[in-house]
């Protein structure tokens, strides 16, 4: 990554602006006080966990529970990993079988990522569907692949991963209570779960206004909860006017985002928001996100709860672990059309306004 192949290069709009807008704005939140029997405290963390959700998609949290000895321990075993020669690195590389490993020439947007990650899966194997077709029945297994070298890798990635899934799901409560509903809500869907924890690595680029670690994006799933460096370089799309802004590093936090499928699940009262990972010419940077997915089964649907005559579905069901595949393999070739994306079962406004006319005259 020496030099800057064209491949890497953002169209000229979407290239990076180096003078940096960081964002005062983006809740910092509090998790100590679910250590407390303050049913008052909880409720006013609720609270500021749906307001964050609403209005920003995005928010960091502290004391939220994770050791950070376990945190240290895959930050350092990972940065062995990557130190180590290209050649060595690929001995584990993924492909469009073996889903999981190391990978150095990941796209987004059909641009390529000034960066290499390793991916491993928490439930190991992950079971997803045979194929992209829509009515696939036939499953295939996705298994992890462990370096030689560093030997504590494995370890420290998968007890990070058991920490860290403990925490989502104490969160995804929380987010289910924000919205009004039971507090066990979310948990049947991750059962069978398609999880995955992710290692990036972004080595110093020579033209960081013309690259991107990670073009603009959205998350699939349902729950990206982000630990990342000192270095910075995660900017998030703000939905009141559509800056960019920076997220300031904060020590030994989580950055959490919401995922489509929280959108789809609370019918748009939360959004999932755009996102991107600048790179700079200096200091490499590195980060670990976890992705919390639900099992390949899951219809993703609005719920009932959330929907009514007068709000009705803004979304068309549709099967998640199909729409992971199709992601999935995306990666490895550059696409002539848009990835898949859940605006393509997103109901169009002329229906669903027909939709509320109908309910109304029926009233």
């Amino acid at each position: 990554m020496g030099v800057v192949d064209p491949a890497f290069i953002q169209d000229l709009e979407h290239r990076p602006k180096l003078a940096i807008i960081e964002a005062e704005g983006i809740p910092l939140i509090d998790l100590s006080v679910l250590n407390s029997a303050d049913p008052v405290s909880e409720g006013s963390l609720v609270s500021d966990i749906g307001d964050a959700c609403k209005k920003w998609g995005f928010f960091q949290v502290i004391n939220h529970g994770v050791p950070l000895e376990k945190r240290k321990k895959l930050e350092k075993a990972a940065r062995e990993f990557f130190d180590q020669s290209l050649e060595e690195k690929v001995k584990v590389r993924r492909d469009e079988v073996r889903a999981y490993g190391y990978y150095e020439t990941e796209h987004t947007k059909n641009v390529r990522d000034w960066k290499e990650v390793f991916d491993f899966t928490l439930q190991n194997p992950t079971i997803v569907p045979a194929s992209t077709r829509p009515d696939e029945e036939q499953v295939v297994e996705w298994h992890n692949q462990w370096p030689q070298y560093p030997p504590q890798l494995r370890e420290a990635s998968e007890e990070y991963a058991e920490e860290v899934e403990k925490f989502c799901i104490k969160l995804m409560e929380l987010i289910a209570l924000s919205l009004g509903l039971p507090v066990d809500s979310f948990n049947g869907f991750f059962k069978d779960q398609t999880s995955f924890v992710r290692l990036n690595h972004y080595p110093p680029c020579p033209a960081p206004e013309l690259a991107l670690g990670v073009g603009r994006h959205k998350d699939g799933g349902a729950l990206t909860v982000l630990a990342q460096d000192d270095v910075g370089g995660l900017e998030v799309k703000r939905k009141s006017d559509g800056v960019w802004i920076r997220v300031k590093p904060t020590p030994d936090a989580f950055i959490i985002n919401v995922g489509d499928i929280i959108q789809v699940w609370s019918n748009e009262r939360y959004e999932s928001v755009e996102h991107r990972v600048m790179v700079n010419s200096e200091k490499e940077r590195f980060s670990i996100p976890f992705f919390f997915n639900p099992a390949h089964h899951t219809i993703v649907k609005p719920l009932e709860e959330l929907t009514s005559e007068e709000n009705p579905p803004r979304y068309r069901p549709y099967n998640w672990g199909n729409f992971l595949v199709t992601r999935k393999g995306s990666n490895f070739k550059k696409l002539d059309v848009e990835n898949i994306q859940i605006s393509h079962f997103r109901v169009s406004e002329s229906e669903l306004a027909n939709r509320f006319e109908r309910a109304v005259s029926v009233a």
